[in-house]
């Protein structure tokens, strides 16, 4: 199954360039594949696949708890970097801790504005909707087509 997500992917690197929000969300739930496939879009792009929590944790380790609320934008603008065209994100969820009071498909438009973002997203794409976590779950998210705006979703059980 990854070899087949692993190619919608690259299939919606190029076209995402003519969109505001070059942001494309792997939608599927955990174990379906997501990693496995950024891992053969970063062989076959050379694209840098970063475990998001884990670079975040590291630059948030001094700051206080206010701190790290505020400084969270800019702290995954650096993450990202500036230079490179095409970025990887795995492991996205530190973004969505509530302590943050951020709205995190936010967070990743804005780094994605001038860069393709392909981030890995533990949920699904359902009825026009896009969920994060279970409905009961204190990190739960949804979004209709509206609310997400331009970004593109790619689900392994969804045709290309």
């Amino acid at each position: 199954m990854p070899d087949a997500l692993s190619e919608k992917v690259l299939a919606r690197i190029a076209g995402a360039e003519a969109l505001y929000h070059r942001l494309i969300l792997v939608a599927a739930p955990s174990g379906a594949g997501k990693t496995e496939a950024l891992r053969q879009v970063a062989a076959s792009t050379g694209a840098r696949l970063v475990n998001l929590n884990l670079e975040l944790s590291r630059r948030m380790l001094d700051l206080t708890g206010r701190e790290r609320s505020l400084r969270l934008p800019d702290l995954l603008d650096e993450v990202v970097g500036r230079d490179a065209p095409l970025v990887l994100l795995d492991n996205i969820e530190l973004l969505f801790d509530v302590v943050f009071q951020h709205d995190p498909l936010r967070l990743l438009q804005g780094v994605s504005r001038n860069r393709t973002i392909v981030a890995t997203w533990n949920g699904t794409l359902a009825d026009g909707y896009l969920s994060y976590a279970e409905p009961d779950h204190p990190e739960f998210r949804r979004y209709s087509r509206t609310a997400r705006g331009d970004v593109v979703v790619v689900c392994p059980d969804a045709p290309g």
